[in-house]
């Protein structure tokens, strides 16, 4: 981990504060590339995942954006309200699952609200290396739009799109429309709300998988890959120990492991980097992952954002 120090916090937008982050001792961080996050240990005792938004040359600072979420886990209003300039921070370096496909000949980048973040890495590199590229970015309103001032130079020139439905999907950018024909060597990229992604997901079913590249920016499930978990408390039962802990319909299985006091390995919670990848001997998980085959998922389970549709489930820990 590392130890850096908050050199400055910044309005954004209305509930959108973004941290610059620096070696204390004036020295170089690790270098990332566009699309890159890195893992924050926040007062309170809670780790989040923050996309790295600035450019990916600069290596003097890294700089990250959190929204304060209404009725989230705690996390984000820890930040807010704990972590002030001249703070101390604890933060991986950098890893990235959600990366920028150069070979493209053309990039379409599509942001929904602080989904922005990863995006505004992208277009920075896109920007300094001549490529050709698009970027929408939605928002509610003028005052929830984050990162304005940065991006109206290239909203001038025509390549950043700003649209805002005023909390109606319905009034803001028709994904469908923009996305039904695909130029060849196009790539698009996306990032936001659940609402968000499953209509970008819809809109792009029909382009080619390896052209088709996008990141959740929480570990909520969204609404359109959850199945629907059996009412009531369920159980996972760790095999090599025979210890059950309940599980709540609302929980993941890693949040059940966690209220009990067991530790597991993760990196992403978003279900697209596979390190808590788990097998199982018995049960049926509600899958809610973006990266097992359908053939995979007859034997893993990807515990950071699956539940428990049939249980007892038995996982191989």
């Amino acid at each position: 981990m590392l130890k850096l120090r908050v050199r400055s916090v910044t309005y954004q937008a209305e509930g959108v504060l973004s941290y610059e982050l620096v070696d204390p001792a004036g020295e170089q961080l690790p270098s990332f590339e566009a699309g890159a996050h890195i893992d924050v240990r926040i007062p309170g005792g809670f780790s989040r995942r923050y996309s790295l938004c600035d450019a990916p040359g600069n290596v003097d600072h890294y700089r990250i954006a959190v929204l304060n979420v209404a009725g989230g886990r705690g996390g984000s209003k820890a930040m807010h309200e704990a972590v002030q300039a001249g703070s101390l921070i604890e933060v991986s370096e950098p890893h990235n699952f959600f990366p920028l496909d150069e070979r493209g000949s053309h990039s379409i980048l599509l942001a929904g609200g602080i989904g922005v973040t990863p995006l505004l890495a992208m277009m920075e590199r896109l920007h300094n290396q001549k490529r050709s590229y698009e970027f929408h970015y939605c928002t509610r309103t003028p005052t929830h739009t984050a990162f304005a001032e940065r991006l109206a130079p290239h909203v001038e020139q025509g390549i950043v799109h700003i649209h805002h439905d005023g909390g109606d999907p319905r009034n803001g950018l028709d994904v469908t429309a923009l996305l039904r024909e695909r130029q060849e060597g196009s790539h698009v990229y996306f990032c936001g709300p659940s609402g968000f992604m499953s209509a970008v997901r819809s809109a792009v079913a029909h382009w080619p998988k390896d052209s088709v590249h996008f990141e959740y920016f929480t570990s909520e499930v969204p609404a359109d890959r959850v199945n629907g978990v059996e009412n009531g408390v369920t159980e996972v039962v760790l095999n090599r120990s025979q210890r059950s802990i309940a599980v709540a319909p609302s929980q993941t299985i890693l949040e059940a492991l966690r209220a009990a006091g067991v530790e597991a390995e993760t990196s992403c919670e978003s279900g697209v980097c596979g390190t808590c990848k788990t097998k199982y001997l018995q049960g049926k998980p509600e899958h809610n992952d973006y990266l097992l085959s359908d053939e995979e998922h007859e034997t893993q389970v990807l515990i950071c954002c699956a539940r428990v549709e049939t249980g007892p489930l038995v996982l191989d820990l």
